[in-house]
C-alpha cells in the first residue's frame, strides 16, 4: 500500500488549468472533485495507519475513488471537446 495521496492535480497533471475552470463554472465537477478529495483523504488515512478499518470496506473506498476519477475524466475530455 501506498501513503501517497492522490491529488486531482497529480491523477490530471496536464490539465491544471482546465481543472482550475471547471471548478469555476461547473457545479457537478466541483460536487465530483469535493466527494473525490473526500473519499481520498479517508483512503490516505487509513493507508497512513491513522485510522483502522476492514480490508473490505478499505477496497469499496478504493473503488469509490476510482469511479470519481473516471467520471471527472470524462467531464475533462467533454471540456476539451468542446473548446
Amino acid at each position: 500500500m501506498s501513503n501517497t495521496p492522490h491529488e486531482l492535480a497529480a491523477e490530471f497533471p496536464n490539465d491544471h488549468a482546465l481543472l482550475h475552470a471547471l471548478k469555476v463554472q461547473n457545479p457537478h465537477f466541483v460536487a465530483l472533485a469535493e466527494r473525490y478529495h473526500a473519499v481520498n483523504g479517508e483512503i490516505h488515512r487509513i493507508e497512513a495507519g491513522i485510522e483502522n478499518t476492514s480490508d473490505d470496506y478499505a477496497e469499496t473506498l478504493k473503488k469509490q475513488r476510482l469511479a470519481l476519477v473516471d467520471e471527472i475524466a470524462a467531464l475533462i475530455a467533454k471540456a476539451k471537446a468542446d473548446a
